[in-house]
């Protein structure tokens, strides 16, 4: 298959917006990359023209983007580029998607703290019965929750946690 392979740097514009579905969740939002030149003439950097983006997270890329991204946050989004041609009332209009791989905030600008969840329920999209805990059930070796703690269950899909200032 030739799909074009995007990484692309930027700003979330909007907010993330979720919607559960039978084939799982999905996120959308908006996303703007402004590029950065050095202007010689200047002795400056300017930016150059914002491209804007509809970012598509499906399954659980999806939920932990809807719990864990806000406006204005620095992203580095990777996955594949769609250019759309529609026409709406006579005006031929085009917009660019990216089908998000992989999304995570741009440590150059920030810190990020990253919590691993772990799933205690089967998702949507799942046919299988709910995976195993993992304390008791003699399947991790010695001393596996002494070095990693207690499992932890997912936060509610649908509460945003607060930035911390």
């Amino acid at each position: 298959m030739n799909d074009t392979v995007v990484t692309v740097v930027g700003n979330v514009a909007t907010g993330v917006e979720f919607r559960e579905s039978e084939t799982g969740g999905a996120a959308r939002f908006r996303f703007a990359a402004t590029a950065r030149r050095w202007d010689r003439a200047r002795g400056a950097w300017t930016d150059g023209p914002t491209s804007f983006y509809t970012v598509w997270a499906r399954r659980t890329l999806g939920v932990n983007l809807a719990a864990s991204v806000a406006v204005g946050e620095p992203l580095v989004v990777h996955g594949r580029l769609r250019v759309r041609e529609d026409e709406w009332d006579g005006q031929r209009r085009t917009s660019v998607e990216i089908d998000a791989v992989a999304v995570g905030h741009d440590l150059s600008r920030g810190t990020s703290a990253f919590r691993r969840l772990t799933r205690t329920a089967p998702a949507l999209t799942e046919r299988h019965g709910p995976a195993p805990e993992r304390q008791g059930t003699g399947q991790e070796p010695p001393g596996e929750e002494a070095r990693h703690g207690p499992p932890r269950s997912a936060p509610d899909p649908v509460a945003v946690p607060t930035p911390v200032p």
